[in-house]
This record gives C-alpha cells, structure tokens and sequence, in this order.
C-alpha cells in the first residue's frame, strides 16, 4: 500500500511559516549552514567569507511543544529495516523540514554523528561551503563522525550506514529520488525520515517504502 504520513509527531508551530504551501510563503530567509557541534550546541550560521570555519550564534529557545520525528509503524522484519517516518512538505520546504527534523533529533537526545542528512537536489549550503576546501576535507568531516553530516543523494554510496538518516526530497527529478530512497534506506541503521510529498515520493516508488 501507499506511504501514509503518520498523525503529525512534530508541532505545526514546529516548522513556522517555512512549512506554509508556496502560494503563502513568506519571502525565503537565508538558510543557516551548521559547523562542529556537540549534542547540546546549536546549528552554527551561515560562514561568512573565506576560509575560517562558521561559528555558532546564539542557541534558539526551545517552546517546550515539538517533539522529535518518531518511528512510523511498519511491516516487515525490525530487526532488518530501518523504520520510516514521512514528513510532508513541498519540494522548495523539504530541506527546511529537514532542518527541522535534525534540530528535534538533537534536542531528544540524538548524537550529532548518529545524523546523516541527504538532499535529491541542490546541496545544503554546509556541504556546498565544505566542498569549496576540496573533497578530501569534506569526506574527512564523514568519516570522523562527531556531527551532522549533509551529503547529495548522488553520493550516499560513499556514505557510511548511520543510526538515522534523513531525506529532503527538494528535488523535481524522479528518478533522483527513486534512487536516493531505495540506497537511504540501506544508510539507515534505526530511522529514515523523508521530507517530501507524500503522493509523489509514492508515485516515484510504485509502492509504498
């Protein structure tokens, strides 16, 4: 059967005016790019010019009303598959949604290198900014596993299995996100979470994931 979005685990106050449909969206803020960071450090801003690394703003209050994505019920063998959960947004608020996602995932109590984060479109502006000091030293940051790392979908491959990863599909190539759904699934130790619409990352995969 179909992917059916669970009942909503996340507030709608969560994702504030960036989850509202296109046609009411405010005009888009730039998005902040996150750096090293513990468990307990909020996502740094946007790096400035440079080569200097991005430094962390102050932390965000915290409303005491969203809770982290959940595990959506599934069939199959648990021990063998990760589980799913699906967060509706549109293709230009699925990386927002993202966003959203991990800041809860840490906020419950997540480690920031359990999180791997993949996008079917453009890159997130951290992975874009690393990869302007050269491969080497981005894929150094994956490998040492001590944050958040973002990747395009394009390269999950070269990706290392992690207990959660998750998914903006903020691409409109299909075939870009038939692929990337399928190989996130296998990154995924615990919990794949998927940013995207509901009927169309369905009608990408034929069946439900």
């Amino acid at each position: 059967m179909p992917l059916i979005p669970e009942e909503p685990q996340i507030h709608e106050s969560a994702q504030g005016p960036r989850a509202m449909p296109a046609a009411g969206r405010p005009a888009p803020t730039p998005r902040p790019v996150p750096g090293p960071r513990t468990a307990a450090s909020p996502r740094p801003g946007r790096p400035g010019p440079g080569p200097a690394r991005p430094t962390p703003p102050a932390p965000r209050p915290h409303t005491g009303t969203q809770q982290p994505p959940r595990p959506a019920n599934r069939s199959g063998d648990a021990r063998s598959q990760p589980q799913i959960q699906l967060i509706p947004a549109p293709v230009d608020g699925a990386l927002d949604a993202a966003e959203e996602a991990v800041d809860l995932l840490l906020e419950s109590g997540r480690a920031p290198g359990d999180i791997l984060v993949l996008t079917t479109g453009d890159p997130h502006p951290w992975a874009a900014h690393e990869l302007s000091f050269g491969e080497a030293a981005y894929w150094a940051q994956h490998d040492a596993r001590d944050d958040v790392f973002f990747a395009a979908a394009t390269a999950a491959d070269r990706a290392s299995t992690r207990p959660v990863v998750v998914v903006a599909v903020n691409g409109d190539d299909d075939a870009a996100t038939a692929r990337a759904l399928p190989t996130a699934m296998k990154r995924a130790g615990a919990l794949l979470v998927v940013c995207g619409d509901p009927q169309r990352i369905n009608a990408v995969l034929g069946t439900a994931l």
